[in-house]
């Protein structure tokens, strides 16, 4: 949720994306408009209203009606914090007279035929009212002006319904990440007229491994990126009419970060304006009520619609989002469908990507197509308009490595056996315990002042493209320790949450624990094929696929939160301490031949921020307050560290 897109590989198709933070796409399409058949101008008459609450607070909503009035047709909204203005020469415009290239998720709806809603939700853009982080749902008190998402939503169906002609009577929601968020909040207590909605990336609870914090941890490269363009306007406005990149005045993120270090430091290169947002999400930095009245998984209750929550394994922003609503949808609701889809994705990937490949590593297929095409096309033509066809399974996911879809009665799978990978002898990884003496370990210095980097190239914010990077350049640090197996004799396909179970300890008082699952690929792994035009010149290096070690998953934990993510606990130094935590789920193959590899680590810099390595509020850290510390990893008799996993059965 918390970068800027720079480029726009198909411009007339993402003309949306363009300047847009990655999570808006829920406004583009996946394909150009098909030349031989009518456009949107064509299509569709577009109005714009002001739709009064129950508060008297006027919504701004912009509604495309079909100009073929032979038929009804069903809504299909999305609720958005980023506006509804139609992005046309690099900014954004409001006004009739302003069309998008496209406007449902794919370029089907389009042609089967829509009216599609877009509104900007309160408090942002051209509505009334007051805007709240993750509005939450309950609230002892609530300001004028405040609201409730589905209220709001409930008003707008109501008003829809009377006074936009030709519906059928029927109300579809949808939208990624932000907008994800806005489609769950919004089906609670849900009108009767909505019968499906697609939660996608949805933000759901910002300190538990969505956008804001991982494991305790901050996500600074992400978060510093975004807000620095989010920030609070005076509503009803038209502004801002384009997203701006932060001028770091340099290509290099790492070297940026670590100038300033400490968080103080860092936000004091924000303007009043940029940090208004910003700094509520640092200085609330243990699981206190600011975050838990904006969890809304607890509250998705009395839900009675058809719900397909949408991810992406390799969704830098919002990972744990469509696990979490798909959960507490299951546990709070019955007799309607829920289901999970989980594609090779990175953020909003699904809705306007190939979905073929995530920089080096490659899926084969064009899974954003089939997705678009077999899932949520039918999803929404079936309980918006009765289309007949196949009925989706409950659970949709395409399981990396082998690269084939799965589909799955409920998630995880239920045939899934735990097993745990534990650390050995001179690096090994291995299902059996290793046979070791007493006080056996591991360890390293690690250093704030010489952080482990995520990614080994110079780039600002968090590229997509690290969730999947190659990490050679990790292994040989001194700060890093690695474990992996032999040669794999047979496909491992590892499904559900990776559970990383360490036994540590730390010469200081606090220190993070990065632990990441990688999969390296054989020496014998052939490189990609690429054509070179002749000349003269000495190309650059290509990638090595030989050997690559692609990170799978990667998830930290601030080892003060090892007990309690509410009430954070020093460590003693030198004393061994269990640490145990869950990392996003997945569901990958390890190939025959391949090796598992887990490596950790006390810094992934610049994805997270810093930890001065001793017991305090770190967003008041300054920058002597950073220090070295050797840690340590135990693999002793009663202290096995390792990771707990969910393994299928082999498909032999």
């Amino acid at each position: 949720m918390k970068f800027v897109i720079k480029k726009c590989a198909a411009l007339c198709a993402l003309a949306l994306l363009v300047n847009l933070p990655v999570y808006a796409v829920e406004a583009v399409m996946a394909d150009a408009p098909d030349a031989a058949k009518p456009g949107i101008r064509e299509q569709y008459t577009k109005y714009e209203y002001q739709i009064p609450m129950r508060d008297g607070t006027r919504l701004f909503t912009v509604v495309y009606v079909p100009k073929d009035s032979s038929k009804s047709y069903p809504f299909l909204m999305i609720r958005s914090p980023y506006g509804s203005g139609v992005y046309d020469g690099g900014q954004s415009h409001y006004g009739v007279d302003f069309y998008p290239q496209s406007l449902g998720p794919s370029k089907e709806f389009d042609q089967s035929g829509y009216i599609f809603v877009k509104q900007d939700v309160r408090g942002r853009y051209m509505s009334e009212g007051v805007w709240q982080e993750m509005t939450p749902h309950i609230k002892a008190s609530r300001l004028a002006g405040e609201g409730v998402e589905s209220q709001d939503m409930h008003d707008t169906v109501e008003w829809l319904l009377k006074n936009v002609k030709g519906n059928n009577g029927k109300v579809g929601i949808w939208g990624i990440s932000y907008p994800g968020f806005y489609a769950s909040a919004s089906i609670i207590d849900s009108h009767p007229a909505i019968k499906a909605a697609s939660p996608q990336a949805p933000v759901t609870d910002l300190f538990m491994g969505d956008d804001s914090y991982h494991g305790g941890a901050f996500m600074l490269a992400a978060n510093f990126g975004f807000f620095s363009n989010f920030t609070v306007e005076k509503n009803p406005t038209t502004l801002p009419k384009r997203w701006e990149e932060f001028d770091f005045g340099t290509s290099d993120g790492y070297q940026y970060f670590l100038k300033h270090m400490s968080l103080k430091n860092i936000t004091a290169q924000l303007s009043a304006k940029q940090r208004e947002l910003l700094m509520p999400t640092i200085e609330h930095s243990t699981y206190d009520d600011f975050w838990k009245s904006r969890n809304i998984a607890p509250h998705l209750k009395n839900i009675k619609a058809a719900v397909l929550t949408v991810g992406g394994w390799y969704d830098a922003e919002d990972p744990q989002g469509p696990f979490t609503t798909y959960h507490s949808i299951k546990s709070n609701n019955k007799g309607y469908y829920n289901g999970l889809v989980m594609g090779p994705w990175s953020h909003g990937g699904w809705a306007s990507a190939d979905g073929k490949s995530i920089g080096n590593v490659s899926f084969d297929t064009k899974t954003g197509d089939y997705y678009r095409k077999n899932i949520v096309f039918p999803f929404f033509e079936q309980h918006l308009k009765g289309t007949a066809g196949k009925a989706l399974p409950e659970v949709t996911v395409f399981e990396t490595g082998t690269n084939v879809w799965r589909e799955y009665p409920s998630w995880p799978p239920q045939q899934a056996q735990k097993r745990t990978l534990y650390f050995g002898n001179d690096g090994s990884l291995s299902w059996k315990e290793p046979q070791t003496e007493f006080n056996t370990f591991d360890e390293y210095v690690s250093d704030p002042k010489k952080p482990v980097p995520f990614i080994s190239y110079a780039a600002t914010g968090a590229p997509r493209e690290y969730v999947v990077s190659d990490q050679r350049f990790a292994s040989s640090r001194p700060d890093v320790l690695v474990y992996q197996t032999e040669p794999l004799e047979e496909d491992v396909t590892i499904v559900g949450p990776v559970n990383p179970k360490l036994f540590v300890s730390t010469s200081g008082t606090d220190a993070d624990w990065v632990v990441k699952l990688i999969d390296v690929y054989p020496s014998t792994y052939p490189d990609k094929q690429v054509v070179r035009e002749r000349a003269n010149d000495v190309p650059p290096p290509s990638v090595a696929m030989a050997g690559y070690q692609q990170l799978v998953r990667g998830e930290p934990l601030r080892g003060k939160f090892r007990n309690s993510f509410e009430k954070p606990e020093p460590f003693v130094p030198g004393k061994v301490a269990a640490i145990s935590y869950n990392m996003p789920d997945i569901q990958h193959t390890f190939r025959r031949g391949h090796r598992i590899m887990v490596q950790v680590q006390s810094s992934w810099f610049p994805l997270v921020d810093l930890n001065p390595q001793k017991f305090m509020d770190i967003p008041k850290a300054n920058p002597e307050d950073f220090q070295k510390a050797t840690q340590r990893v135990y693999r002793s008799p009663g202290q096995y560290s390792g990771i707990a996993v969910q393994v299928l059965p082999s498909k032999n």
